[in-house]
C-alpha cells in the first residue's frame, strides 16, 4: 500500500464532512493547526473570539474548501 492510497484511506476513516467543530482559541498558535486539521478532515469550523482577529485562519480554511 502506498503512502498516497494510506493517505486517501485514513482521510475518508476520519472523515468528518457534516460535522461542526468549535475551537477555542483558533485564531492562533495550537488552536489554530487544530482548527486547520479538522477543517482538512473535513469539518466546518466555528471560532468563537472575544476580540477581532484579522481573519487568517479563516482566509487559511477556506482555501481548503471548508466554511
Amino acid at each position: 500500500m502506498s503512502i498516497e492510497s494510506l493517505n486517501a484511506f485514513s482521510m475518508d476513516f476520519f472523515s468528518l464532512k457534516g460535522k461542526t467543530a468549535i475551537v477555542t482559541g483558533g485564531n492562533s498558535g495550537l488552536g489554530q493547526a487544530f482548527a486547520m486539521a479538522l477543517a482538512k478532515a473535513g469539518a466546518n469550523i466555528f471560532i468563537p473570539s472575544f476580540v477581532k482577529d484579522n481573519g487568517e485562519t479563516k482566509e487559511m480554511i477556506e482555501k481548503q474548501g471548508v466554511e
